[in-house]
């Protein structure tokens, strides 16, 4: 895994539009495993900076869509969206583009601005007040790096692998909130 790590720093830095060649599905498979809980600690990190700023009262308490998303709909649909239909049509649009920028230059500016527009777009899962957009770099902090890990196995891999890394994180997420809300009455 810190392979994985090593080259997913070394492309953030510098990102170029470069296929992976070993085209052997288990060693895809693991990467994918590998980028999911890189994924995840990176989430938990930023959601656990997030929370310590709204302890100490910098932050305030944030409306977010699963606040009442949860409490209004059927979990399976959520979950369908979610884990299913969101990452086929984001990667979609997102970081299917991407292998059509091929001078290097223009790639590294197409995706990063790919990255921010992604995250940006994600702000609107809260309810927009001033304190968010003022916060607003650090709540959408875990889509712009998430995106970025979307846009390193996209290049990678290929666009598929994308779609499945993005079904797998919004799969697990989703389901965790599930499991939470419905635990409470």
């Amino acid at each position: 895994m810190t392979k994985t790590l090593n080259e997913l720093i070394q492309f953030l830095l510098s990102p170029v539009l470069e296929i992976d060649d070993n085209k052997s599905f288990l060693y895809r498979f693991k990467i994918l495993i590998y980028l999911s809980f890189i994924s995840f600690i990176f989430s938990f990190f930023i959601s656990t900076v997030t929370n310590f700023l709204t302890f100490l009262g910098v932050l305030k308490e944030i409306s977010h869509i699963t606040d009442s998303l949860f409490d209004d709909s059927n979990g399976l649909k959520i979950l369908f969206f979610a884990a299913i239909l969101a990452p086929i049509f984001e990667e979609l649009i997102f970081r299917g583009p991407l292998i059509y920028f091929k001078q290097p230059k223009i790639f590294k500016i197409a995706f990063y601005t790919i990255g921010v527009i992604f995250a940006y777009v994600h702000i609107f899962n809260f309810e927009i007040t001033t304190n968010v957009l003022l916060f607003s770099p650090l709540l959408v902090a875990p889509q712009f790096f998430i995106g970025l890990i979307f846009g390193f196995i996209r290049i990678r891999f290929g666009l598929i692998w994308s779609i499945f890394l993005h079904s797998i994180y919004n799969g697990i997420l989703v389901s965790l909130f599930l499991l939470a809300s419905h635990g409470n009455p």
